[in-house]
């Protein structure tokens, strides 16, 4: 128990998630399909689901503010790469159909990183069960 309490960085936190992995000890087995996790970790027993019916909001927010930033950068990246003639038509339909997919894509990122940002400011409730 005591090398887990030993890396609870926020850098560390934040990479766990990044990579699908409990945000707490970093094993796998958080996730039960790619939209929902377990209640629980299977090797730390961190809470996942805290029981509050709005509290995944802001990973839902996050996932937003996410998912348009990439899509966002994708476009300015692919506007200054055919820069002086872009195909206006092109980026558009791409941008639209990356702006559909990309919130998908990154939702277990996202729900994963909410949950790390949770363990920095509640580090004790996330120690209890229910």
């Amino acid at each position: 128990m005591e090398q887990r309490r030993e890396n609870h960085s926020i850098g560390a936190l934040f990479w766990r998630a990044v990579r699908r992995r409990c945000p707490r000890c970093g094993n796998r087995g958080i996730w039960a399909t790619w939209f929902h996790t377990h209640s629980h970790c299977p090797h730390c027993e961190l809470v996942l689901d805290r029981g509050e019916s709005d509290y995944f909001y802001g990973a839902y927010m996050l996932n937003f503010v996410a998912a348009e930033l990439v899509v966002m950068v994708a476009f300015v990246a692919a506007l200054l790469v055919t820069w002086p003639a872009p195909p206006w038509n092109a980026l558009m339909v791409g941008a639209i159909a990356f702006a559909v997919i990309a919130p998908f894509v990154l939702y277990p990122v996202t729900k994963g990183l909410w949950l790390a940002i949770d363990l920095v400011f509640r580090p004790e409730h996330s120690r209890t069960a229910g």
